[in-house]
This record gives C-alpha cells, structure tokens and sequence, in this order.
C-alpha cells in the first residue's frame, strides 16, 4: 500500500438538538426539551478529540464543519469556547474554511454576527422552501419571510460564503412551484446552493406516513430546468446536489466526496481515518443518544464501534463518493486515497464502459451522460462480490 501523499483531514462537530424533528429527517437530532447542557457538551467534546489525537497527530486540518440538529440553537459563548479548544489542540489554518449549519428560525443579528467574529466563515441555511404551507408540511419552523430575512442577518452579520439548502420533490409540488422557490433562493444571491430531492427514508414519520410525491417524470423535468436556470445565473455543478460560484464550492465535503479522512466528534459523529504507519483504513462512530454520549466521554469511551475497510469496500466507498463528481477524477487519485493499484477498478469499469455508463480520458474517470443519469446502476457496480 503506498499513501506517500498526505490524507486531508477535515473535522466533523455534531450538536445534536433542535427546536422539533422534522417528519422527513432522519439525521442524528433530537427534540429540545428544557435548557441546552451546552458547557457539559462543549466539554465533552473536547474530551472526545483529546482522546482522539493520538490518532491524527502532527495532521493539518483542512476543513471544519459543524451540522446537527441545529448547531444555530447554541450560544456564541458555547462555541467560542468549543472553538477556542479546537485551536488550543489542532493546526488550524487562518483561512481554515469552518461552516456552520443554521435554522431559519433560529436567527439573531447580535448572536450571527459573534459567530462571524468567532471566526465562522461559512454559513449552511436550511431553508427547504420559501413557501410557507410547504415549510408547514414539512414540520419546519420558519415561514417565507423568516427563511429570506436569514439570509438578510447572515449578510448584515458579516457572512461572505452562503449555502441555502433547497429540495425539490415536496409534497404536491408542481413545476411552477419548484421553480417559484429556485427563483426566491437565486434572488437571495447565495454563493451556493444545495439542491436536492426529498427521498422518504426509514424510521421517519413520512416513511411511516407516506405524502403524495410529484411522479418520476416531473422530478426529472424539475432538476433539468433547475440545473439550466442555476448554470444561466453562474452556478457551476460540480456534484450530484451541489451548486457553486467561482471559487465557491464546499472543500469540507469535497474531501468527503474524495475520500478524504475525517474526524467525528459529538453525539453519532462518524470519522474515517487512515493510519499510514499500516496502510489500514478504520471507521469509527460516536455513541448516538447524547446522555449516553456524555456518559460515555466521562467513562473514557466515547465511541460505540469501529471497523477496519477492507480493500473491496474501499474500492465501493472510494466510488460512491467520487462518481458523484460532476468532473470526475483521477486514477491518481484512486491510488493514492485508498493504497490499492488502478486494478482493483479494472473489473467494474470496464463493465461501466460496455455499458456505456462510463467515460475514460487518459487516467481520467467521469460518468458518462447516459451515467449520470443512471448514478445508481453506475456505482453498483463496484460493489463487493458484483461480477461483470
């Protein structure tokens, strides 16, 4: 195995609460109920990393993000000091991208503008909808108007690099509907959009509770007009879901989609971490409840499992992540991300190609227009035990 190169490392802070759970939601959150425990958090969270920096010693961090739950719920205080530990423990870079995931409901000028001073320099808005009888299907907790005048705080907070997450594929949405909220995020000239479709996934209420969803035809009538009405404003897609000005796109998921390595910390938090002494990749996850999270961090183990990746499922999991990319990648890259030769992919790819699923240029790998359409049947097959 050769990892001559370094791995970057990005590092991942999970702040598990939120106002209420959204019926569609299937993260890692939990209802707030009483007051946030957020010194009792911050602290176990710094301990978590302190018994984690064994493993990434000596390794620049390239990218922190801090998702939930709605980490917008937890005070300027709480993550000044999480922040001020994350600093006192890693290099961190003075241009380091560090984002921060943020409910519509939950803006405050005061409070958005000391995180922008606090050195937050990437804000992640969920916004879903900007119709309000949407937004109250989907259990959020702000309107139109609250949703356009986050964006307004960010801005006046100091906030220079914006997503707004946006999905298509709502309940009873039409066309002209999906493209009335494009239009209302573009307005808010964002520097990124995330745009993505609302899937029903298991152990959520819609799941158990099925909404009447737009049919497959309209889907894919309503992603083509958005990807030609976003590439008209200047938005430039560079994955499945992802939209980005110039200069724009989010490094702390391009190196998730690059299999690069990360660091989980929080409640569910998941790392993948590359130990080049061995050559071996390991997963590692984060007890999931968050009092047995903080139980567990006072106990000396943080963590409810972990596993080693063996060589096929490197080979899937480098796939389904970088097939993702609009540009693709190079073998290089492949090689020098997972440790194993360009002939681990030998089988698959050329099953891609024959079905014209797959383009290849030089040592370059990129969907194919027929792939991309089909990612799916794509990247299954490079699946453990899959034959051509």
């Amino acid at each position: 195995m050769d990892f001559s190169e370094p791995i970057p490392l990005a590092v991942y802070i999970h702040l598990p609460w939120c106002v209420r759970k959204c019926p569609y939601c299937d993260f890692n959150s939990f209802q707030q109920d009483g007051e946030l425990p957020e010194r009792e958090y911050v602290a176990a969270l710094l301990a978590d990393l302190d018994a984690e920096l064994p493993r990434i010693w000596g390794r620049r961090i390239e990218s922190v993000f801090i998702g939930g739950g709605t980490p917008s719920l937890f005070s300027a205080a709480a993550l000044e000091a999480l922040l001020d530990g994350l600093r006192m423990r890693l290099p961190l870079r003075p241009s380091l991208e560090i984002t921060l995931e943020a409910n519509p409901g939950t803006f405050e000028q005061a409070r958005f503008a000391d995180y922008r001073r606090l050195g937050i320099n990437r804000l992640s808005i969920g916004i879903q909808s900007f119709d309000t009888a949407m937004l109250q299907r989907l259990g959020r907790i702000h309107d139109g108007d609250e949703a356009r005048r986050a964006v307004d705080i960010a801005r006046r907070a100091g906030f220079s690099n914006i997503n707004l997450d946006l999905m298509f594929g709502l309940p009873g949405q039409d066309a002209a509907a999906a493209r009335a909220d494009l239009d209302a995020a573009l307005a808010c000239a964002p520097e990124h959009i995330s745009y993505y479709q609302l899937t029903l996934e298991p152990n959520t209420l819609f799941h158990a509770r099925p909404p009447e969803l737009p049919d497959d035809d309209l889907i894919g009538a309503i992603q083509q007009t958005a990807q030609d009405r976003l590439a008209a404003a200047g938005y430039a897609q560079y994955e499945v879901s992802a939209y980005a000005q110039p200069g724009k796109r989010c490094r702390h998921n391009l190196n998730y989609w690059t299999f690069g390595d990360y660091l989980g910390l929080g409640a569910g938090a998941h790392g993948k971490l590359t130990q080049p002494a061995d050559g071996s990749i390991v997963r590692r996850w984060k007890l999931r409840q968050p009092a047995q999270y903080l139980a567990g961090v006072k106990a000396g183990k943080a963590w409810g499992g972990e596993e080693r990746i063996a060589a096929d499922a490197r080979v899937f999991e480098f796939m389904l992540n970088a097939l993702r990319l609009h540009e693709g990648f190079d073998l290089a890259l492949f090689e020098a991300r997972t440790g194993l030769s360009q002939a681990h992919l030998t089988p698959g790819v050329e099953h891609a190609l024959a079905r014209d699923l797959l383009e290849v240029q030089g040592a370059h790998l990129r969907p194919s227009p027929l792939g991309w359409r089909f990612l799916n049947d794509l990247i299954a097959l490079f699946l453990p035990g899959s034959r051509p």
